[in-house]
């Protein structure tokens, strides 16, 4: 090849990657330009004022702590469906409003008698959680006998008991005495089921009874059907709205407790009014910026802390294959334990929806983190697990330092204990971070049904 020849295909070659690099460089610039939009769209359209009023509204001492099937949480439902009417939001399909309704039912125990070895046992130390209105037990071979021994995790054998569907008779070690006569008081209130059957029952006896001969339980209870409803509304979307991409948060409480100093209101300013609030301030940011390409639901879900029932509910009227991400928001009052401008998300393993989400905050200081408390099993604690177990890739934003949070499910768990700026940077990081999901850019990856 002669030395002009080589020269020519040197100049050719050198404009061909001059010619690439000016592509490169103008993807880039726009897509730098893109972010810089969006970050201002973000900064303006998201203010902290309004944050502020939204979750002083919904954790005030007139809302009662917001508890399932009271005044207080029908207070807060309406709350939520002016701001959804105000902002322009549409109802789910099929519904004529924002209410998604639903009954449960309520049973209420009026006595347990339970006899072991000939023994009766102390009212005090029984408890029964079922569906049922009555049924004696004696020595019945499909009654299963269980120990919850001092080395289990109470709060998941619990879970697991109750997801059986069997009836059970359950001896609890004495060293979950703390938390058995916390469920005991809760149940006072009535077992909450969304099941017709009365197949199971679960009957728990606080002590050991290592050597079981005989036993015998008498039960009788008060069964009523009550009305749930969660707040629900949506932006279509414009190029593909048979995909949808759900923003959720649940707005119900604990209401009123055991007064301390004088105090009995569970004001729940952080769990959730805090998700809640986020979850109404990306509605309306949403539908100011009017581009979603993928239909975009608001969800306010009722009964989670009870067991998950709005949400539980809310999965079952939708098309999992239709969901392609979950972004349920519990608890962004204070800083995370990785400090200011962080979050956790729960199941980050379970899919690419972290990553995703984490590209789209390149350029900016806020940083999202695995979940940092494993133990708690907080993925399966929250609304997002609802559609997890369905294959959704759902997932839970949160900040809270859940093993050393004194106010949780307390009555200090009030506005004036919250970081509200903590809160603004929190929603403006899941509107950043959610944009190439709502443009139709990125589908996380789905997680493995019933995943554990």
């Amino acid at each position: 090849m002669s030395n002009q020849l080589i020269k020519t295909v040197q100049i050719i070659n050198f404009n061909r990657v001059k010619k690439s690099m000016k592509k490169i460089a103008a993807v880039l610039f726009l897509s730098i330009l893109s972010f810089c939009s969006f970050a201002q769209d973000v900064n303006k359209l998201i203010q902290q004022n309004d944050v502020e009023r939204i979750i002083k509204t919904l954790s005030a001492d007139d809302m009662q702590g917001r508890a399932t099937f009271t005044p207080g949480i029908e207070k807060a439902a309406r709350f939520i469906e002016s701001e959804y009417k105000q902002i322009g939001l549409a109802p789910l399909a099929g519904d004529e409003g924002f209410r998604q309704n639903f009954t449960m039912t309520r049973v209420t125990a009026l006595k347990t008698f339970v006899n072991i070895n000939g023994k009766l046992i102390s009212p005090d130390s029984v408890f029964t959680s079922t569906s049922a209105t009555a049924f004696n037990w004696s020595n019945n071979s499909g009654v299963q006998i269980i120990k919850l021994s001092a080395d289990k995790n109470f709060r998941t054998e619990y879970r697991g008991y109750l997801q059986s569907g069997k009836k059970m008779l359950i001896m609890v070690d004495p060293q979950f005495t703390a938390q058995f006569n916390s469920l005991k008081e809760r149940l006072k209130k009535g077992s909450i089921s969304n099941k017709t059957d009365d197949a199971q029952a679960l009957v728990f006896v606080l002590g050991n009874h290592d050597d079981i001969k005989s036993f015998d339980v008498n039960y009788t209870g008060k069964k009523e059907e009550l009305p749930l409803f969660n707040i629900a509304g949506i932006i279509p979307g414009k190029t593909r709205p048979d995909e949808y991409v759900v923003f959720s948060g649940h707005y119900d409480h604990l209401g009123i407790l055991k007064p301390v100093q004088g105090d009995s209101i569970a004001n729940g300013a952080d769990d959730d009014a805090s998700g809640t609030t986020a979850v109404i301030t990306l509605a309306k940011y949403f539908k100011k910026l009017n581009n979603n390409a993928r239909t975009l639901v608001f969800v306010a879900f009722t009964a989670e802390e009870i067991g998950e029932y709005g949400s539980q509910h809310f999965a079952t009227t939708v098309d999992p294959a239709k969901v392609v991400a979950m972004f349920n928001i519990e608890m962004i009052g204070k800083a995370s334990k990785f400090g200011e401008n962080s979050a956790f998300i729960t199941g980050f393993e379970r899919s690419d929806f972290g990553p995703i989400l984490q590209k789209n905050l390149e350029g900016t200081a806020f940083k999202f983190y695995p979940d940092p408390y494993p133990a708690q099993d907080l993925f399966y604690r929250s609304d997002n697990a609802s559609l997890a177990r369905v294959g959704v890739p759902a997932h839970t934003i949160s900040t809270d330092q859940i093993d050393i949070d004194k106010l949780y499910h307390t009555v200090k768990d009030e506005f004036s204990t919250l970081d509200v700026a903590n809160i603004v940077a929190t929603i403006k990081a899941i509107a950043l971070s959610s944009r190439t999901i709502v443009s139709g850019e990125d589908t996380p990856k789905r997680v493995a049904k019933l995943e554990r």
